[in-house]
C-alpha cells in the first residue's frame, strides 16, 4: 500500500522552500502597496458639483465640502441625497483601486497553489 503524506508526488524540500519565499515576498509587497493605497485620496462629486466629499484610502470619509447655493432648508433631503451619493462613489473608487492594485499582486500566486484571492 502506498504511504501517503510528506513530500509524494515530486514536490521536493528545496521547490517548498523557493515557495516560501515567494509568498513572502508576495506578502511583503502586498503590505507596502496596503501601506500605498492608504496614503491616497479619492475624491467625488454629486450634485453638478455642488457637493465634494474626499475618502482616505482607508475608506474613512475624510472632507466634505457644499456649496452654499445647495443649500435649501427646505429640501434638506436633496442635500443629504447628494453627499450620500458623493461618498459612495468615492468609496467606490478607493475599492476598485485597492482591487486593481491587490489583484494585481495577488494575481501572481497562481503558480502557488491556487490560493483563492
Amino acid at each position: 500500500m502506498a504511504k501517503r503524506g510528506g513530500f509524494s508526488g515530486g514536490m521536493m524540500p528545496g521547490n517548498m522552500n523557493n515557495l516560501m519565499k515567494q509568498a513572502q515576498k508576495m506578502q511583503q509587497k502586498m503590505a507596502e502597496q496596503q501601506e500605498a493605497l492608504e496614503e491616497k485620496e479619492y475624491t467625488a462629486k454629486a450634485g453638478g458639483g455642488a457637493v465634494e466629499v474626499v475618502v482616505s484610502g482607508k475608506k474613512e470619509l475624510t472632507r466634505v465640502t457644499i456649496d452654499p447655493d445647495a443649500v435649501d432648508p427646505d429640501d434638506v433631503e436633496m442635500l443629504q441625497d447628494m453627499i450620500i451619493a458623493a461618498a459612495n462613489e468615492a468609496l467606490r473608487a478607493a475599492e476598485e483601486d485597492a482591487r486593481q492594485v491587490m489583484g494585481g499582486i495577488a494575481g501572481g500566486l497562481g503558480g502557488l497553489g491556487g490560493f483563492g484571492f
